[in-house]
């Protein structure tokens, strides 16, 4: 894998930053997140390599019927699934399992420190929903964290290999 490969994903930056704030200040991602995305994935597709294009999408559409189940279930957020879904059609496939691992890492990261936060007077009072002491938590953060966090992780872990 090129280092090239991953620039892509490090220009979806400024969408993963909005995604991570929406969700921890309001507890929704947008939809026009989720679409800017994919609208991005579509401008950079000459950067992409062709033989991998096809198993990003099917990859992405997986997630995103496994996600809606999750979804009818009660499991997971609706803007979670769709943002969840795009982010894939950036990670290039040779690293979708150090992706997994990033965002496994990530998650437990997330609900670390919102659940630390939430242990704070000036986050009770704060009024988001994020920092209200329920069961739910804002896993878009730990999308963007995961989205952020591999086009630095990946080449490290493929080089160790």
């Amino acid at each position: 894998m090129e280092a090239t490969s991953l620039v892509p994903l490090m220009l979806l930056a400024p969408i993963l930053l909005a995604v991570a704030a929406s969700d921890l200040r309001h507890m929704k991602i947008p939809n026009a997140l989720s679409l800017g995305t994919v609208a991005l994935f579509l401008a950079c597709l000459p950067w992409f390599p062709a033989e991998d294009l096809l198993l990003r999408v099917v990859i992405a559409a997986a997630v995103l019927a496994l996600g809606f189940g999750a979804f009818c279930l009660r499991l997971i957020g609706g803007g979670d699934v769709k943002i969840l879904s795009a982010l894939l059609l950036f990670v290039p496939v040779p690293t979708m399992a150090i992706f997994a691992n990033v965002f496994a890492a990530a998650m437990l990261l997330g609900i670390a420190l919102i659940l630390l936060v939430r242990l704070l007077p000036v986050a009770q009072r704060s009024g988001w929903p994020s920092m209200q002491r329920s069961r739910r938590f804002p896993m878009g953060i730990s999308i963007a964290m995961a989205g952020l966090a591999h086009p630095f992780v990946a080449p490290l872990a493929q080089g160790l290999l």
